[in-house]
């Protein structure tokens, strides 16, 4: 895999999490540091909602927290914004077609507008970008 590709949440996500480390986002994760990601605007809010819940759940400390928002912000990801006319217009469009939720799809979009592979552990995104003829990395 030589080019950059679109990450998701549920990927990035898994790095923080000991029990939902896999292989893939081990290699996917090794592949980032080489080749770097994309994701779309909405991904820091992402992030931030899924720690703000797993210290509210008692799942992850305040320490744990900031050392995975120090080891994010050290990742060559490129965060690409869009504008309000495109997210209700095109990526809703792509959530109502394929029936991911507007923030799936937006990365799935991403990967489509880009021409780039898609690394999810999303089931559903998976199956979307497969019907939407977007490659998947295998790292």
């Amino acid at each position: 895999m030589g080019e950059p590709f679109v990450v998701d949440n549920s990927l990035v996500m898994s790095w923080c999490f000991e029990d939902e480390k896999r292989i893939y986002s081990g290699k996917v994760l090794d592949a980032l540091g080489e080749h770097g990601a994309l994701v779309p605007g909405i991904w820091p809010l992402e992030v931030a909602s899924v720690l703000l819940v797993a210290q509210r759940k008692k799942r992850l400390g305040k320490v744990d927290a900031a050392r995975f928002i120090t080891l994010v912000r050290s990742l060559p990801i490129q965060v690409i914004q869009e504008t309000p006319g495109r997210v209700m217009g095109e990526i809703l469009a792509l959530a109502h077609d394929t029936g991911l939720s507007s923030y799936d799809a937006s990365y799935l979009d991403l990967a489509m507008r880009e021409g780039l592979p898609l690394a999810t552990l999303d089931k559903n995104m998976r199956k979307a970008a497969k019907r939407s003829h977007v490659s998947l990395v295998d790292p």
